[in-house]
């Protein structure tokens, strides 16, 4: 019978092993795989794997509705995952810093519910002691960019649950990048700022001379124990083997073994191999970054 695509949201049903108290089951999640084994990522990270012989039926779900609470609880944890070397709290937005490396930590973004454009010459004024150019970080719902204003560097945030993983080579992980990780990044940001985190943990996961990626766990204000996958990089000469979705799976079971229950990541809309790989693995989209030069607003 057809089977459910991987990456879709899905009811199925299925067939259990005899004897069993009753014949058929049914689970409610993502399809990470569908072939001769059908595997179904519940919305708790518990993987399900059913052979394609015993599925019954199945259908199609929408993904359920992003709310504003959602989209916020997630910008805080990534925030705190990605907060450069300096931070400050001006009437709730947060500034970051981190030497010029990464527009992400060199933004500011509107956290708090009570946060307005009102403090955006504040903002101004603060990159400016910094000698930086004024960044803001627009997610959906969060910030409003209006029509006619030039932005830059549209992001995907894309989630999905967290589980244990396996794999049969697992990379190297360290608490700091070292030589190994060093020699296959190709952006050189300093160690301060991919190692920069608040209240979380962070790790480098390493295939030497093949790929490298970055993990950070930070906490959201709703308890979420939020997982980030960055600076995810395979050398060319390796790629379309599979050492992207290792990496990134191995990061993923760290993440699970330090109480990570969710998983992001930020992918710029017109990197497809990057967007490619994480559907692969389960990841949907739950909302969009842009990022505007305030002097413009």
């Amino acid at each position: 019978m057809k089977l459910p695509p991987e990456g879709s949201r899905v009811s199925l049903r299925y067939r259990l092993p005899e004897p069993a108290a009753r014949p058929y089951t049914d689970v409610v999640g993502h399809v990470e795989l569908s072939g001769p084994t059908v595997r179904v990522r519940t919305r708790h990270g518990e993987l399900v794997s059913v052979d394609a012989r015993d599925v019954q039926a199945f259908r199609i779900i929408p993904e359920q509705p992003v709310r504003t609470s959602q989209i916020r609880n997630l910008e805080h944890a990534a925030a705190r995952g990605w907060p450069g070397t300096e931070q400050h709290w001006i009437d709730g937005w947060l500034l970051r810093f981190g030497g010029g490396h990464t527009r992400r930590a060199n933004s500011a973004i509107p956290l708090e519910a009570w946060a307005s454009p009102a403090t955006v010459p504040a903002i101004i004024d603060w990159y400016a002691a910094r000698d930086a150019p004024p960044l803001i970080a627009a997610p959906d719902r969060l910030f409003r960019v209006l029509p006619g204003v030039a932005t830059d560097g549209e992001n995907l945030v894309m989630v999905s649950d967290v589980g244990p993983q396996s794999g049969e080579t697992l990379p190297v992980i360290t608490p700091r990048p070292d030589a190994l990780w060093r020699a296959v990044d190709p952006r050189g940001v300093p160690d301060d700022v991919l190692t920069a985190v608040i209240e979380g943990e962070v790790a480098f996961a390493t295939f030497p001379g093949v790929a490298v990626a970055r993990g950070a766990v930070t906490e959201a204000p709703d308890g979420t124990r939020w997982l980030g996958l960055s600076a995810v990089h395979v050398n060319e000469d390796s790629r379309g083997r599979g050492h992207g979705r290792g990496i990134c799976s191995a990061l993923v079971h760290w993440g699970h073994q330090q109480g990570a229950t969710r998983a992001y990541t930020q992918v710029l809309t017109e990197n497809k191999p990057a967007i490619d790989l994480f559907e692969a693995m389960g990841f949907t989209t739950q909302h969009r970054v842009r990022y505007v030069d305030a002097r413009n607003l």
